[in-house]
Formats: C-alpha cells, sequence, structure tokens
C-alpha cells in the first residue's frame, strides 16, 4: 500500500510506492512518455507517466492538463540526480482533483503589473515560492535571537493618539468619533515596557503615509523593535551587529541553495562580518561631497553603458532565435530571456538617467539634511559590510532621540546600511532620559503636550538611559535575497495606489 508523503520528504522512501498531492507546475514529453511536475508546497517532483496497459485509463488525461490542475499520483519513488530534488516518481496511478484551465501566468515572462495584479497567484511560481520560506527562516531567527537573549515579547497597539515618527506620514483613522493613527512604530510603548522587564521587543506591522513608489517603500511593512534599558549608543550598534550577523548564519545555513536559485551573490553576504564599519554622520557627508563618491558614481555609468551595450546586442541574437526555435519550449524559453533582458536593459537605462542627478545630489548636499535613498546608496556601496552611520543632526530625526551631551547639533542615533547599495535596513537610537530636555524638544518640534503625558511619566519616575532599533523585514529579505524591490519581500504589497488584491 503506498504511503502519504509529501515532494520533502522523498529521500526517506527510495524504491518505495507513495502518493503526492498536489499541482501541475509544468509538462513536457510527448508520444508514449510523459513528464508532469509536480508541486506540493514542499518542493517540485518530476512526475514520470508512461503510456501502458496499466495507465491507459489515466495517460490521455494526464498529458491534457492545464497548468496549475490539482491532482494525487501514486507511484514508485527513484533516484534521480539530474532530476529536481534527486528524485522522481514513476507513476502508477493519477486522480484529477480538479483541472484547471488557461492558467494565467504563463512560463512566459510577464511584467511586474500583470503580475502584482495576480499576486494570490504568482505566489505558487519557484521564485516567489522561495522567497516567502525565506522570510519564514528570517522571523524565526528574529524571534530566536531575542528570545535565547532574555528579551520580553511585548504587543504593542496598532492605534496611537499621537506620532511616533514624523506628523506627514500618518494615516488618520475614525476611532469612534476620535482621530487616532495607525501606528508608525512601537517603540514609545515598548520603552515604558523595557522600564518592567529591561529587555523588551515588539513585532508587528507598521504603517506609514509616505507618497513614494521608489523600491525601498511600503505602506505597511513588519518591522522588529528591540528596546533596553542601562544601554547607551555603543551598545546598541554592538547588539545591531550581532543581531545581523545571526539573521546572515541562519539563513546561509538553512537556504544556501535556495539563494543559488535565486543567482545571490553568497560571497558578498559571508562577507558580513563583525565589525561593521562605524562612520559619523559628518564624516559621511565628508564622502558624498569628496572625491570617492564621484569616482564611484563616474565608474558606475561607464559600467552601466558598457552593460547596456552587451544587453542591446544579445537581445537581437535572442530574438533571432525565437524566429527560428522550431519547438515551442525553444520559442518559450527565447521569450523568457527576451523579456528578462528589456526588463534588465529598461532598468539600466534609468539607472543610467539618474546618475548624473544623484552626482549634482552628493556634490552638493547641506550638512543638517537626512540622507536620502541615493546617498545612502553611494555610502553603502563605497563598503564592503555594514556601515553605522551615528550622531545625526536633530532637526532631521524624532523628538525622542537623546540630545549629544558633547554637540548639542546632533542626537546619539545611528542607521545601520546593509552593503551592496541597498541602505537603511535599521535605525535607532539612545532615547532622550531627561525629562526637561525631552519637553523642550517636543515643543520644539511643535507636538501637543497632551498626548505625551503618559510618556513623559517615563521621565518622572525612575527614568535611565535606555535606547532601541527597528529592523524592516522587508528590506532585509530584500538586501539577503537580492531583490530589485521590496514588494517581493512581502506577501501582498501595499503601495500609495496599490491595494489590489
Amino acid at each position: 500500500m503506498a504511503t502519504e508523503t509529501t515532494i520533502d520528504r522523498l529521500g526517506d522512501h527510495v524504491e518505495q510506492d507513495v502518493t503526492l498531492s498536489g499541482w501541475v507546475y509544468n509538462t513536457r514529453g510527448s508520444g508514449k512518455v510523459l513528464f508532469l511536475i509536480l508541486r506540493d508546497g514542499t518542493g517540485l517532483c518530476q512526475a514520470v507517466v508512461e503510456k501502458s496497459d496499466a495507465t491507459g485509463s489515466f495517460f490521455d488525461a494526464a498529458k491534457h492538463l492545464g497548468r496549475e490542475s490539482s491532482l494525487r499520483v501514486t507511484g514508485t519513488v527513484r533516484a534521480e540526480p539530474r532530476a529536481e530534488g534527486g528524485f522522481e516518481l514513476a507513476v502508477t496511478d493519477l486522480v484529477v482533483l480538479q483541472r484547471a484551465e488557461e492558467y494565467p501566468i504563463t512560463p512566459k515572462a510577464h511584467g511586474p503589473d500583470f503580475l502584482f495584479q495576480r499576486r494570490h497567484l504568482w505566489l505558487r511560481s519557484k521564485r516567489q515560492h522561495i522567497i516567502l520560506r525565506i522570510r519564514h527562516t528570517l522571523i524565526d531567527a528574529v524571534r530566536r535571537f531575542f528570545n535565547d537573549r532574555g528579551f520580553v515579547l511585548v504587543d504593542t497597539p496598532l492605534f496611537s493618539p499621537a506620532a511616533g515618527e514624523g506628523a506627514s506620514t500618518l494615516f488618520e483613522v475614525d476611532y469612534f468619533g476620535e482621530p487616532v493613527y495607525l501606528a508608525q512604530t512601537g517603540q514609545l510603548y515598548l520603552e515604558s515596557a523595557c522600564m518592567a522587564h529591561r529587555k523588551v521587543y515588539c513585532f508587528g506591522p507598521t504603517f506609514r503615509a509616505e507618497k513614494s513608489k521608489t523600491r525601498r517603500h511600503l505602506t505597511e511593512f513588519w518591522m522588529v523593535e528591540p528596546e533596553v534599558a542601562f544601554i547607551d549608543l555603543d551598545g546598541l550598534m554592538t547588539l545591531a551587529e550581532a543581531f545581523i550577523c545571526a539573521l546572515l548564519e541562519r539563513v546561509l545555513a538553512d537556504h544556501r541553495a535556495d539563494l543559488e536559485a535565486l543567482d545571490r551573490d553568497i560571497t558578498a553576504l559571508e562577507a558580513v562580518q563583525r565589525p561593521f564599519v562605524r562612520l559619523s554622520y559628518t564624516d559621511a557627508v565628508d564622502m558624498l561631497k569628496g572625491p570617492q563618491a564621484r569616482e564611484h558614481l563616474e565608474k558606475d555609468l561607464a559600467d552601466k553603458t558598457a552593460r547596456i551595450k552587451t544587453l542591446t546586442a544579445s537581445l537581437a541574437e535572442l530574438e533571432e532565435a525565437e524566429k527560428s526555435a522550431k519547438k515551442k519550449w525553444q520559442r518559450d524559453k527565447a521569450a523568457q530571456e527576451i523579456a528578462a533582458a528589456r526588463e534588465e536593459l529598461s532598468e539600466f537605462e534609468e539607472q543610467i538617467g539618474n546618475i548624473p542627478k544623484h552626482m549634482e545630489l552628493a556634490a552638493g548636499f547641506d550638512w543638517g539634511k537626512d540622507l536620502g535613498g541615493s546617498d545612502e546608496t553611494i555610502v553603502s556601496r563605497l563598503h564592503d559590510r555594514p556601515v553605522l552611520v551615528h550622531r545625526y543632526p536633530k532637526q532631521a530625526k524624532a523628538f525622542y532621540m537623546k540630545l549629544d551631551r558633547e554637540d548639542s547639533r546632533v542626537v546619539l542615533n545611528f542607521d545601520l546600511l546593509a552593503p551592496e547599495g541597498y541602505g537603511e535596513i535599521i535605525g535607532g537610537s539612545a532615547r532622550e532620559d531627561d525629562y526637561d530636555k525631552l519637553l523642550e524638544r517636543i515643543d520644539e518640534e511643535g507636538l501637543k503636550r497632551e498626548p505625551y503625558e503618559w510618556y513623559l511619566d517615563l521621565r518622572r519616575y525612575g527614568s535611565v538611559p535606555h535606547g532601541g532599533f527597528g529592523l524592516g523585514i522587508e528590506r532585509t529579505l530584500g538586501w539577503i535575497c537580492g531583490l530589485k524591490h521590496v514588494r517581493e519581500a512581502i506577501p501582498f504589497a501595499r503601495m500609495m495606489g496599490k491595494i489590489y488584491p
């Protein structure tokens, strides 16, 4: 009798009869041999159906199954090094559960808008399946890091009466006739919890009404925020270093083959070792305005121009190959490669158009502004490991960040920039623990005192040095997987103008 199992457990059943339940990922073959590529949520498996008296009752039905048809197959597991996963199934029985026709996502390449409109189906593709499995591991590693170090999980509210970050990015909600806001951060509430438990963290959805469609922005994203009592800025940066290294170590241990399937440069991830680069904001500004940044951008321009020339020539060859292809699978393969080349070509052309602007912005950067996306990209690309940029001007950062007692122009904060141009994935600071100075900052920002009375209580009763940071899951996953846009790093992206599905 066949054993019910899943594709990821086939290695336990070599030369045994098993039953798999899943969906048709792809089909190929002709004549008397049919190769069904099945997926079942745990992996892909090649199921070989040979036409014979024993399979005659279902061979023709199997031959005409559309992609994503659901079925149950029984057969003998065989070791096959050439097959994905190293095993295949010699089918002896097949039952169609539901026949799918004209599945909209075909083997040919589709544009990002088409795919995101069908995100509920696109999640079934191999690439998206891998990304979300890595996301699962990343989230588990986040929780293990803090749980193993004695942090207490504290769930913070999603409705807030006041801004935690800039007021311009608040989503307002009618709360029984009273205006409140979707949480930008759990940090303010977490500060009260760290006074009770010393080391705490929250983990949940966060909302920012930023009218931006860049590759790094979402209006709804997931963030983990630790908060620690009796810690200073150096201690926070050391904690952030250990955190990032632990996450990378776990993902590399569990998903090396998956990262290779995404064409990720694993050596770049393995190069991330402590200590990270620590760079003051002032030094970062000098770097942006200096020759090093300009030389980097000029080289980037030359490299991308050369790549465009190569892609243009390759595209012409691929288009010719598509025209001359005699078999459908050859035409489909060429079509995929053409679409990928056109997309890459379009991206490089856009990047080349932006480089002169980035040169101008970097050269003319004024001390006192926050670092923008292009600035972070330049700084991070000039280093082979993460960069901790610290001590930003107070006018560029939130009211709760502690003023540097040696230079009141800046606050004791840091942003951790991921290498390879991925930019900020962590932002954190020591919190202002002096009652009078915090009140002064609230007034400077033009904020009403009343919504923050409970927050001021934390400075009235047993205030201590403390601080924390926030890590965005999607940006971090985007960096680790080498994604071009964070919208691939979340199951259902929410962006300006995008709410479906």
